[in-house]
């Protein structure tokens, strides 16, 4: 699992282009429930993003590099696992952005200052 930092009670992600779904999502289950918080200060794509369905929205901030990446997972238990655990209000943006596809939907600056708060 690429690009990230542990540093006391936070996690940086930085460059992080993701893997394995069932992976990410053990690994931030475990992690959300130590009580981390997640700093994004670059990019979270593809299975990076089952984060979202763990770690509360209140204890994710982003930096005006942060972006996630949306797309469908390449076995359909990965993409149910991904889209089943994202916040209602991230559905929303990626179903206005024409729902997942083999290509990225990005969530940056301004719009996931909608989502998060700023680091």
């Amino acid at each position: 699992m690429s690009e990230w930092r542990i540093a006391g009670d936070t996690i940086d992600v930085s460059d992080n282009h993701g893997g394995s779904v069932m992976q990410y999502d053990s690994l931030w289950t475990e992690l959300a429930a130590q009580g981390k918080r997640v700093r994004v200060v670059g990019n979270c794509q593809s299975a990076c993003t089952t984060l979202l369905g763990h770690v509360p929205a209140s204890r994710i901030c982003v930096t005006p590099e942060a972006a996630f990446g949306f797309h469908l997972a390449q076995h359909e238990a990965g993409t149910e696992t991904m889209w089943g655990g994202y916040p209602a209000g991230i559905r929303q943006w990626i179903q206005q952005q024409g729902g997942l596809t083999a290509e990225f939907k990005w969530l940056r600056a301004p719009d996931i200052y909608r989502y998060f708060q700023r680091c």
